[in-house]
């Protein structure tokens, strides 16, 4: 006989994780609005758990670390994003995100301009055309 037991880690609702979760859509909240908060909420009926992991380890022990300031995290993740391609609706967050952080319009294409370098001209082409839909947003919105 087997006996099933849950590793603290899996147990989305231990106090620790509960914990780091909390920390990390704090970190979420004042890096980009409410946007990380909407996604963690489109995946409550299909899996509750991505978002747990996505608020505690992507914002509560990874945004949360010493060494990287929240604009140098963004430029970092636009560049990550860019190159990877097909991460569109990620992007659009990031550079939102990016944005009220403090980074300029100008630095947010810039980065994007030196992935071309290592991504290629068509993933940089698509990054730009999110920042030019998020910038005319913003400029809308003003």
């Amino acid at each position: 006989m087997t006996t099933e037991t849950t590793h603290p880690q899996h147990d989305v609702n231990s106090p620790e994780n509960l914990a780091r979760r909390e920390r990390g859509l704090e970190i979420a909240r004042s890096v980009d609005g409410e946007a990380a908060q909407a996604v963690i909420n489109s995946l409550a009926d299909i899996s509750p758990a991505l978002g747990h992991h996505i608020a505690a380890f992507g914002f509560g022990d990874v945004y949360a670390r010493p060494g990287l300031d929240p604009r140098s995290r963004q430029l970092v993740t636009i560049g990550v994003l860019t190159a990877l391609g097909g991460c569109e609706p990620q992007l659009r967050i990031h550079i939102g995100a990016a944005l009220n952080v403090g980074l300029t319009r100008e630095e947010i294409i810039e980065a994007i301009l030196h992935a071309s370098v290592y991504a290629g001209f068509p993933r940089a082409l698509n990054a730009t055309f999110v920042a030019r839909e998020v910038f005319t947003e913003r400029d809308a919105a003003e």
